[in-house]
């Protein structure tokens, strides 16, 4: 069973209308009973660091999720925020985040970027694949999907990340240790690339 993790940030509903297109079983969980009889879980998140992580600090659900994901090994998805809250720490805020994965939220440098509306990065681009994954199956060219940030995910190791996207110098934009994931992008709102991905994450 996916569950979507509901600590009051994130489009929700929109990820269980995808997996319901899809055909593919998913619940909203919010409390951690809810975190019961969870094969997979979907970490969704929008807004900035510090208000992402205490609200889910303040959840009830932290410390199962930890246990979840760092002992049992689920594989879990974080969304836009809730892939950089998987991190040590950003730039945005002066709390701790997850440290799932091990790396830095940090801000775009404004003065490399080209277009006249320079932050937030906003609107459709392109990931290219740096590494194998079976969360990327089938991602070959024309892998666009829709971004809205300002900050991006510095991993510590490179390995880590596993697709590459270009706002005015190349950034990660999907992170992978073990059974964690993370997009930067939405994809609830990139279409039939999002629904492909989520499928993807479903089969793993």
């Amino acid at each position: 069973m996916i569950t979507i993790i509901d600590y009051g940030l994130g489009n929700i509903n929109a990820f269980q209308n995808a997996y319901k297109r899809l055909n593919i079983s998913s619940k909203i969980a919010k409390s951690k009973d809810d975190l019961n009889s969870t094969s997979k879980i979907i970490l969704p998140g929008v807004g900035s660091f510090d208000y992402a992580i205490n609200l889910l600090n303040n959840s009830g659900m932290r410390e199962k999720l930890d246990h979840l994901v760092l002992i049992e090994k689920v594989p879990v998805l974080g969304i836009c925020v809730g892939m950089q809250i998987m991190g040590t720490k950003s730039e945005e805020g002066i709390c701790q985040g997850l440290n799932w994965i091990q790396g830095d939220v940090l801000k775009f440098d404004e003065t490399l970027i080209q277009h006249r509306t320079k932050l937030p990065h906003m609107g459709w681009n392109e990931i290219k694949v740096s590494h194998d994954n079976p969360l990327l199956s089938g991602f070959t060219k024309n892998n666009f999907f829709y971004f809205l940030h300002s900050y991006y995910f510095k991993c510590n190791y490179k390995i880590n990340s596993i697709a590459i996207s270009n706002y005015g110098f190349d950034f990660t934009s999907v992170v992978n240790s073990k059974n964690i994931f993370g997009v930067q992008f939405h994809p609830e709102k990139s279409h039939s690339n999002g629904e492909k991905l989520l499928k993807n994450f479903a089969l793993l």
